[in-house]
């Protein structure tokens, strides 16, 4: 039997940042019909009503429906360290990543914080997420083996590295390619999962095993990649200093054959003129980390520059670097960021960032991301005036962006009155 959600409904037909607020399609009294964890039609509430008269209903009055959040950027095993002290980058990793992800090894402690993970972005509304995992394999299975169970289309992937990590945290050139294709095979494709190659960053793994997981890639270009890009200036120093051949940070990527269409280089916010000419060449994926910038100090992401050069753009928690789980938050910090830069993101801008835009960036925006027939059945629904501060401004508003913002900038998982995946209320 179908289920139709009624309510305000809002997506995409096109980016706003190209074609402006006109882009979005808003319907004060809405509905999205969906059988099968698909979605079948959208409309008028009253029309889809009279042509699915056998459909179970759920009338969330004036609740907002959307896609759910999509993030395209996130590391599951820092979860229990989100919002540690005073670190930057470097010292923040030796602290108090590389302790955590040690502990991965272990399948019972992995299938606990996957579980969690997951469950704390299902109240938050995000339904899609791209993890870097550890170097265990137990850590990509725990994952996997919680996505799966909860019906939720992730991306993920063996986070490789060979050198400047504890002992407990370093695997070989080898052993990063057998394992990374052995964990491929197993469960790229499997319902709703996908494989992801993950050098951690390029200071973290010699040339030969960057060469090998380049060679990864070359025999599964259907597969994305992530890593890390010019973060923090300390950073690209470094990496200079370790690859003094390359022109630039990206350049070491491309040598070994870790740039592509399928790329998705966190942060990049430190970028030369020719690194960001040749992602935007190549049709590589940007993905916007705005709270972890902030947080551990890294910079001020050019997100209007980068959107002007038609780059591709997703947007991320980058929990536990990032300081927040909540796409909330995410916005907000994105906004925040760009008026620094001298540029207001749109409400409408901002909604597409965290749905249909991550969608794109992480190659699934035929799938997720957007209301419309054949899509992924994945949405939230959103609460305008969860909070009497949020109700009290956004009773004022004269449209739905003045009513949207208030939540942008100021929710949480208060908002969020449902969370639907796959086709099912979780």
């Amino acid at each position: 039997m179908p289920d139709l959600l009624i309510g305000q409904t809002l997506t995409f037909a096109a980016d706003p940042f190209v074609e402006g607020p006109a882009a979005a399609r808003h319907d004060s009294r809405g509905g999205v019909v969906i059988d099968a964890g698909r979605i079948i039609a959208t409309g008028p509430a009253d029309r889809l009503r009279a042509a699915h008269p056998g459909a179970r209903v759920h009338d969330y009055g004036q609740a907002l429906i959307s896609a759910g959040f999509v993030d395209a950027h996130v590391h599951y095993p820092q979860t229990g360290i989100i919002a540690s002290w005073g670190k930057r980058l470097i010292d923040w990793l030796n602290t108090y990543t590389f302790p955590e992800e040690s502990r991965f090894g272990d399948p019972a402690h992995a299938q606990a914080i996957a579980g969690m993970c997951l469950d704390l972005m299902l109240a938050q509304g995000t339904t899609t997420l791209c993890s870097f995992c550890t170097i265990h394999p137990e850590s990509v299975d725990a994952l996997f083996t919680a996505a799966r169970d909860r019906g939720m289309r992730v991306l993920a992937g063996k986070t490789c590295m060979d050198r400047n990590a504890p002992d407990t945290l370093r695997d070989t050139a080898q052993a990063a390619y057998d394992q990374s294709r052995a964990l491929l095979q197993r469960w790229h494709g499997v319902d709703r999962l996908s494989y992801v190659i993950t050098p951690r960053f390029a200071p973290t793994s010699t040339p030969e095993q960057l060469a090998a997981l380049g060679a990864l890639w070359s025999e599964h270009p259907e597969v994305p990649m992530q890593t890390h890009l010019s973060e923090q200036p300390e950073e690209i120093a470094w990496v200079a200093r370790l690859f003094p051949q390359a022109r630039d940070y990206l350049e070491v990527y491309e040598h070994f054959g870790l740039l592509g269409e399928r790329g998705l280089y966190g942060h990049a916010i430190h970028l030369t003129d020719r690194e960001r000419a040749r992602l935007r060449e190549v049709g590589a994926a940007l993905i916007h980390c705005p709270t972890s910038n902030a947080f551990i100090g890294s910079g001020l992401f050019d997100m209007a520059g980068l959107k002007a050069e038609g780059q591709r753009i997703g947007l991320a928690t980058d929990i536990g670097g990032g300081s927040n789980l909540s796409m909330f938050r995410t916005m907000a910090a994105a906004y925040e960021i760009a008026q620094l830069r001298g540029a207001a993101l749109h409400p409408s801008q901002l909604w597409w960032l965290a749905t249909q835009g991550s969608a794109r960036a992480l190659g699934l925006g035929d799938r997720i991301g957007a209301l419309a027939p054949g899509m992924e059945a994945d949405l939230v629904v959103i609460d305008l005036a969860s909070t009497p501060v949020i109700a009290q401004r956004s009773s004022r508003a004269t449209d739905l962006w003045e009513a949207l913002f208030p939540t942008i900038m100021m929710g949480d998982d208060r908002a969020v009155v449902a969370t639907w995946v796959n086709g099912r209320a979780v």
